[in-house]
């Protein structure tokens, strides 16, 4: 399962490294993404149970390398893969394996969000979610790994329960939805689940080598608990290899649930109908300047966006000065939340004594700041009113997904100590929240690569609503500038 291959993309790399895994074979899955397996069953060139065979082979293959996958569903998934095969469903992903990250309710599994403190208990009934994912034709296997709570931007548990991102298994698959985008980039799946509370789909897409678009509040139902937050910060959708693949997820989903408040993708174009003015942002007023390899895959993109017609436009972050420490005091207010009501929120079972230091830390952090809480919510409800109208003449913002080189396992450790941790994750994690507290479509697109070879993902995003310009964008720049894959 190793890969040694010496021959990387021309100009991105050397050599690969012999710590990159995948599970890429000539099997019914081959080097397909999940629109062309979903044609393959279509045309009856491979059935369903194939297909899912194929997938708990290669899951059975990485994982124990990866560690991405903490409940399997093997069984299920081929019961459901027959079912599939008899009534000849022919939806857009009908018959595709995948695997819902765990952060959602999934009827016979269970649902700990990454965390010792929530038991491990089989869950009696889906919640909102779970059903019309399944809607799509998708076939989950299992579910993926998170960090606590999904806090955090690398996939470490307690205990020294690691997530290893297939391209160096000495670096870590990014957080929160690491397990799914290593399964995903490792070739185990062609599509998972993912949700995005601050950068949680786009953070391990870009450092995975996969697209990871999080889409406008709204397309997507909330699980009850991130329905009642004060601020509502997350989306659901998956990680993919193909722009297509994201498209004809979210356009699969829309058969079964109607947005609310923003309009539907109904259809999405190959390119735009007209040429964009793109705000180019190469630092964030959030955290330390972007480091030089980040920087010139950055650059590389913008000059190509220019090469296809698209202007592109220096500037600065629309985002004000005091949201680093609002975002980070809204975190600890949800931590806080998390910490004191688990019980009735997760399960009776629920044991804070067992919390990670990081979620206390961050709890702690918001009991001492409650005096000046209220004031924190303000900027940040304003930071939300106002999005839209930042971008004045802009139509879309460029800028990386992270401000430096993916970190080795053990950098956000689980089990550092707290003031460690949010030191580290807030310098890493400068760009991808101000999406989720506006509401805002944004995504991650692999387009470079570090000298180490190491995927380096850019970062788009537009107002809220038009996830459909920003999905024309990303097909266009894929179909003009391939991305890498981890096989080559």
């Amino acid at each position: 399962m190793t890969d040694t291959t010496a021959d990387a993309a021309a100009d991105m790399t050397p050599a690969a490294s012999p710590r990159r895994v995948h599970a890429f074979r000539d099997d019914a899955l081959g080097y397909d993404d999940a629109t062309a397996l979903a044609e393959r069953i279509r045309t009856g060139e491979v059935s369903p149970t194939e297909l899912v065979e194929a997938a708990i082979d290669r899951c059975a293959a990485a994982d124990p390398v990866l560690g991405a996958l903490v409940h399997t569903d093997f069984d299920r998934a081929r019961r459901r893969a027959s079912w599939v095969e008899d009534s000849r469903l022919s939806g857009p992903l009908s018959g595709v394996p995948s695997a819902f990250k765990d952060a959602v309710r999934v009827e016979g599994l269970p649902m700990t969000l990454g965390s010792s403190a929530i038991p491990a208990r089989p869950a009696l009934h889906d919640g909102p979610y779970a059903p019309l994912f399944r809607a799509t034709g998708l076939i989950p296997v299992g579910t993926t790994a998170m960090p606590p709570f999904g806090w955090t931007a690398a996939t470490e548990r307690q205990g020294g329960l690691v997530t290893r991102n297939p391209w160096d298994t000495d670096r870590t698959s990014g957080g929160s939805s690491g397990g799914s985008a290593a399964l995903v980039a490792a070739g185990a799946l062609p599509i998972a689940h993912a949700n995005d509370g601050g950068g949680s789909i786009r953070i391990p897409a870009a450092v995975t080598g996969l697209v990871g678009f999080k889409p406008s509040r709204g397309r997507h139902p909330d699980e009850k608990f991130a329905a009642n937050m004060p601020i509502p910060i997350i989306s659901q959708s998956v990680v993919t290899r193909s722009v297509r693949d994201t498209v004809a997820f979210l356009t699969a989903f829309e058969s079964g649930y109607r947005p609310v408040g923003v309009p539907p993708l109904s259809s999405v174009a190959p390119a735009p109908e007209r040429r964009l003015r793109i705000g180019l942002v190469e630092h964030s007023p959030a955290g330390e300047p972007t480091d030089p390899a980040t920087l010139a895959v950055l650059r590389e993109t913008a000059e190509r966006l220019a090469a296809l017609g698209h202007e592109i436009v220096p500037t600065h972050a629309p985002v004000p000065a005091s949201f680093r420490e609002d975002f980070i005091a809204y975190w600890g207010l949800l931590a806080l939340a998390t910490s004191s009501v688990g019980r009735s929120t997760f399960s009776p079972e629920f044991d804070a004594g067992r919390l990670d230091p990081f979620t206390i830390g961050l709890a702690g952090m918001a009991r001492r700041g409650l005096p000046t809480l209220p004031l924190h919510l303000y900027r940040l409800y304003r930071t939300r009113r106002r999005f839209d109208s930042a971008f004045g003449d802009l139509d879309v913002y460029l800028n990386p997904v992270v401000n430096h080189e993916t970190p080795e396992v053990g950098y956000l450790d689980a089990d550092l100590p707290y003031e460690t941790h949010l030191e580290r994750v807030s310098d890493w994690v400068t760009f991808t929240p101000l999406q989720n507290i506006a509401g805002s479509p944004a995504v991650s697109l692999p387009t470079g690569r570090a000298p180490d070879g190491l995927p380096i993902g850019v970062h788009l995003s537009a107002r809220i609503g038009h996830d459909r310009l920003l999905l024309e964008l990303a097909s266009e720049y894929e179909a003009a500038y391939p991305f890498a894959r981890i096989w080559e």
